[in-house]
């Protein structure tokens, strides 16, 4: 039998979309992959799938709900990259700004030695040359650089200025690398803004959609999901601090109670918590033509291609706000052309399809799977139905 293309099948039945995403849940869940989640779809604005499964802690049997609070990890890259935005929306910045004429005690080296331009348009989209290097968190106390999960008491330029001695791993704008780019993007737009990040973000982005969890502290501790990692015979609970093991795919460390840390810089690439219907309500008002936040060029700008050639994976090119699927195949992609997707690697992932009105959030207290693992991907495989 022929199958139609992926958005012909989005709701070709509403229902046995429905089926598949819980199918999807319930089999994680059982098999303890996942602890917990929350996971809802919108097409065209309007919600049609809403579900919170699983456990938010475990060992107190305290079961997920709706409102259940997550750590954000990377989804707190769109609230940052929305806030830039608006800023230059309003003429505050632009987007070819070098970032060293607001953020003066941030000039990093080229590989040739010489001070490297990078503009706020590098920083948003991870071609500045700066990385995400877990080696930075294992260097002499004078010269190591928290990447934004570890807990630190260290302000922003504290934290961050020791990248000046480092050379980036290549010129701006020339390359591709997921990198502390938007903890940097975060301290320049605070200065220019004037105050603390998480005062910018409210004032472009979550006070006008009237988000009232999504913030750089717990604003309900007993809201809060414990945090789960991988483990042989399911997740394991998280010790503060965690290191994951060397073979996982990620070995920067995890510090569960830094969102409780008012002394750590607020990292403007993971370092909010709050609930899935706020991150569904900044991604799909974004999608949808940037409502009170954005100009609707700039709103369509964040899901688009800002890297020209540049590949962040095969088959992907990246916009402002996540990786866009050039060419599903290539990527082996579980999405149509032009979706845009990303996560947060305490358990989250997303994805946004502009031309089947598609916006699915999934947020999740189990890493690695819950981002990287084979739970977003048999979720977007539920959505479209493949």
């Amino acid at each position: 039998m022929l199958r139609l293309p992926f958005r012909e099948r989005i709701l070709e039945s509403p229902m046995s979309m429905q089926d598949r995403l819980d199918r999807v849940i319930d089999t994680a869940v059982a098999r303890k992959t996942i602890v917990g989640c929350v996971v809802i779809v919108r097409k065209n604005g309007k919600e049609i799938y809403s579900r919170a499964a699983g456990y938010a802690d475990r060992e107190a049997e305290r079961r997920t709900r709706e409102d259940t609070i997550f750590r954000f990890a990377s989804v707190t890259k769109p609230f940052v990259a929305a806030a830039t935005l608006a800023m230059i929306d309003q003429g505050k910045l632009g987007l070819d700004d070098r970032a060293v004429d607001h953020l003066p005690w941030f000039h990093p080296k080229g590989p040739n030695g010489e001070q490297a331009q990078i503009t706020i348009r590098h920083l948003l989209t991870h071609t500045s040359g700066l990385t995400y290097d877990p080696t930075l968190e294992e260097r002499a106390p004078e010269s190591r650089v928290t990447i934004g999960i570890l807990d630190t008491d260290r302000d922003a330029e504290t934290n961050f200025r020791p990248l000046n001695n480092i050379p980036l791993a290549f010129e701006p704008g020339t390359a591709w690398a997921y990198s502390v780019g938007l903890d940097i993007l975060g301290a320049l737009i605070a200065r220019v803004h004037g105050g603390t990040l998480e005062e910018v973000v409210n004032h472009y982005v979550t006070g006008p959609l009237g988000l009232k969890d999504s913030s750089f502290h717990v604003t309900d501790r007993e809201r809060l999901a414990a945090a789960y990692a991988d483990g042989a015979k399911g997740a394991i609970r998280m010790p503060n601090p965690y290191y994951p093991p060397r073979e996982s795919g990620w070995t920067a460390g995890f510090s569960p109670d830094r969102i409780f840390n008012e002394k750590a810089f607020q990292s403007g690439g993971a370092g909010m918590a709050g609930t899935a219907q706020e991150v569904m309500t900044l991604l799909d008002t974004l999608a949808r033509g940037g409502g009170k936040v954005l100009s609707p060029k700039l709103a369509e700008a964040g899901f688009s291609n800002q890297v020209g050639d540049i590949t962040c994976e095969p088959g992907m090119r990246f916009g402002f706000f996540g990786s866009v699927c050039e060419d599903p195949g290539m990527a082996l992609a579980t999405m149509a052309k032009g979706a845009v997707q990303w996560g947060g690697v305490y358990g989250n992932t997303w994805l946004v399809d502009l031309d089947a009105g598609i916006t699915m959030v999934s947020l999740s207290n189990t890493a690695l799977e819950g981002c990287m693992g084979a739970f977003p991907d048999n979720l977007r495989r539920a959505v479209y139905g493949v």
